[in-house]
């Protein structure tokens, strides 16, 4: 199954930055270059880094200017994500580019891959909930409110991962059908937003 196979691509990313927990170490992705699981593993591993640049970013005693730097590394990491969740989208619209639509085939409200990126971040919200329940340093109240909030996790992650796979069975079987488009961020481009342009 897809989801299958992303999920655990996802879990092992998650758990290769973990054995290191810097958000400076390069990545060491394990899968071959061109392959859908090349993308996916180096989609979460973007994702991953940016979630521990979000908890850095908000220690109060951090020191404004590297907050700046900070906030800019996690506008540059966004795009990469993007980035990536389009070219997951293209490695898709290739492999289902022989598939003629049937009549009366409709379009989903999100295509596959911003789907999978939020199954992408949802790893990341278990991971570190999980977490949460094994720590030594709390009482019991909140390792028992993590575990319900890990429960509910879990359910969302399995019922995304079959709304994903009755996407991607809908567009095998021409029930439905992929049309994507470029996100166009426009706060990163100094052509489009009014602070940079307005500074010439």
């Amino acid at each position: 199954m897809f989801t299958q196979n992303a999920n655990a691509i996802f879990n092992r990313s998650i758990d290769d930055y973990h054995r290191f927990d810097d958000v400076d170490h390069p990545i060491e992705n394990p899968y071959e270059k061109g392959t859908l699981d090349h993308l996916l593993y180096h989609k979460n591993w973007i994702d991953t880094v940016q979630w521990h640049l979000e908890d850095i970013i908000r220690n109060p005693e951090i020191d404004p200017v590297e907050a700046l730097a900070i906030k800019r590394r996690i506008d540059r990491s966004n795009q990469d994500r993007t980035d990536m969740v389009e070219y997951v989208d293209s490695y898709l619209m290739d492999k289902y580019a022989s598939v003629a639509p049937a009549p009366g085939a409709r379009l989903n409200t999100e295509t596959p891959a911003w789907a999978v990126d939020r199954l992408s971040i949802l790893a990341l919200k278990i991971y570190h909930m999980e977490q949460e329940t094994r720590r030594t340093d709390v009482g019991d109240a909140h390792r028992d409110a993590c575990r319900r909030k890990l429960e509910v996790l879990l359910t969302q992650q399995a019922d995304l991962s079959q709304a994903i796979e009755e996407l991607i069975e809908d567009i095998e079987a021409g029930r439905k059908y992929m049309k994507t488009y470029k996100q166009m961020k426009m706060y990163n481009d100094p052509a489009l937003n009014p602070v940079l342009y307005g500074k010439k």
